[in-house]
């Protein structure tokens, strides 16, 4: 019953900024842990950044400094501040949800976006 919708993929120029949103819906009770992946061509799926339900932040080393990772908890809803894109940032990103609990009592270990692409090109 959960889904994970993504959303504000699109082409940027290099030097760019791009906010990704990530909504989950379905009877939730809480959400430990929300971030992103992402894959590019060719390569394999690689974490980009993670939040915890405490707030704590997780991010692949080459987007430190670059990408903000934040999160409504009201609203279930994850965000990824992308700025500074290079063309390496080029891939389908999926949005992720961890140690979801429903309503119904229910638990779901892993629950993924279908993803957004993002396009860094000039």
């Amino acid at each position: 019953q959960v889904q994970l919708v993504e959303s504000g993929g699109g082409l940027v120029q290099p030097g760019g900024s791009l906010r990704l949103s990530c909504a989950a819906s379905g009877s939730i009770f809480s959400i430990n842990a929300m971030g992103w992946y992402r894959q590019a061509s060719g390569k394999q799926r690689e974490l980009v950044a993670m939040i915890g339900s405490g707030g704590s932040t997780n991010y692949e080393e080459s987007v430190k400094g670059r990408f903000t990772v934040s999160r409504d908890v009201a609203k279930n809803t994850v965000y990824l501040q992308m700025n500074s894109l290079k063309s390496e940032d080029t891939a389908v990103y999926c949005c992720y949800a961890g140690g979801v609990r429903g309503r119904n009592a229910d638990f779901y270990r892993n629950t993924w976006g279908q993803g957004t692409q993002v396009t860094v090109s000039s």
